[in-house]
């Protein structure tokens, strides 16, 4: 009597494992993504130093691959663009780090004063405004800010009680990681000749994928390199013009805004408007100049330097872009993030390449 519908099930069963993985390259392509992903996702923590290497090797064989074009031997490229890297590194630690931390200082310093300014102004709402809003509310509500504010301090503080612990990490990241990108593009080709042999046999459609894949984050991750030095350079340079303090600091706010596409320059804004205002006051010029300074700079860089740059890149919905960025966010917090879009890409590509039911691909190498 159960044997009908177990038969049934068991079709069932059948055809939707066939749909879904029509064939083998389909079943090989399901495997290295479903073993990356666990790998990433479970070992992500202790590996961090392998990826954050094997990223930073993938962004400099770019550079690699043009000198070899100009006949250059790729052990005498590797170690000219190494060695550039290098320098880049040292001027990041040595110069531009300890700049950030003591304007990072500062403003804390006087982030109390800034916070009883705008208590002031907000307790004179009740007197501008008596029909909107009652000055016991109002206390009440400044209260609960006050509240937050404290917490959020002594989180701080214990992140800060921490901090030994992650400078002894980040000791070994500057010394493992720096190593781990030599060899990774010295030894590039046995490498990756070395990962192919655990790669299943039959892998034709995830070799698609990737070329597809390579080319369009290449040109993204390396654009977006370009627009974040330049955003920064740029608005450091206007903003120490203008006067504005803490000009180091909110240049690189504006650089990393790029990295989060439509949410980062809603983010940085308030910071650079915040600071001008308790700088000079609202009616001052130099304010206006700030203001009309940073409009510009967003402008030209959603004007021209997105399109210049990304012509070629990735092409997602805005929709599909903001999805991807809280999903993986969420799952891998700011690498997540900063990895949202090229993983996005990764997935319109599957989609893109995977074979159909009833649909006759060949694919060659």
């Amino acid at each position: 009597m159960n044997a009908q519908p177990e038969t049934t099930n068991t079709r069932f069963f059948t055809t939707l494992i066939k749909r879904i993985l029509p064939d083998s390259q389909a079943v090989a392509l399901a495997l290295i993504l479903l073993v990356g992903f666990l790998s990433i996702y479970f070992l992500a923590d202790i590996l961090m130093p392998v990826l954050v290497a094997v990223v930073i090797a993938y962004l400099l064989e770019g550079i690699i691959y043009k000198a070899e074009n100009w006949k250059i031997p790729r052990f005498i490229a590797v170690t000219l663009v190494f060695s550039v890297f290098m320098a880049g590194l040292i001027f990041l630690l040595l110069i531009l780090m300890p700049i950030l931390y003591e304007q990072t200082l500062q403003l804390v310093q006087h982030t109390p004063a800034m916070i009883r300014s705008i208590q002031e102004e907000i307790l004179r709402l009740p007197e501008l405004y008596p029909q909107l809003i009652s000055e016991d509310k109002l206390r009440s509500i400044l209260f609960s800010s006050q509240k937050e504010i404290l917490n959020y301090s002594q989180e701080l503080l214990s992140f800060s009680a921490a901090s030994v612990l992650s400078l002894v990490t980040a000791m070994v990241y500057l010394i493992l990681v720096p190593m781990l990108v030599f060899f990774f593009m010295k030894d590039k080709h046995s490498l990756v000749e070395w990962t192919g042999q655990l790669m299943p046999k039959d892998r034709h459609l995830s070799l698609q994928v990737w070329r597809e894949v390579d080319e369009q984050i290449a040109n993204y991750v390396r654009g977006k390199f370009v627009e974040v030095l330049l955003l920064g350079v740029v608005s450091y340079i206007t903003f120490s013009l203008l006067g504005l303090n803490y000009a180091m600091l909110l240049a690189v706010f504006m650089g990393l805004q790029a990295i989060i596409p439509y949410v980062g320059a809603t983010l940085v804004t308030f910071p650079v408007i915040t600071v001008a205002y308790f700088q000079w006051g609202i009616s001052a010029d130099q304010f206006m100049y700030v203001s009309i300074a940073y409009a510009i700079i967003q402008a030209i860089d959603g004007v021209v330097l997105v399109p210049l740059l990304f012509s070629e890149a990735v092409n997602l919905h805005p929709i599909a872009i903001i999805v991807a960025i809280l999903f993986f966010g969420g799952l891998w917090g700011f690498w997540g993030v900063f990895f949202a879009i090229p993983l996005a890409t990764l997935v319109k590509a599957v989609l893109n390449a995977w074979p159909r039911n009833g649909e006759e691909k060949l694919i060659h190498n």
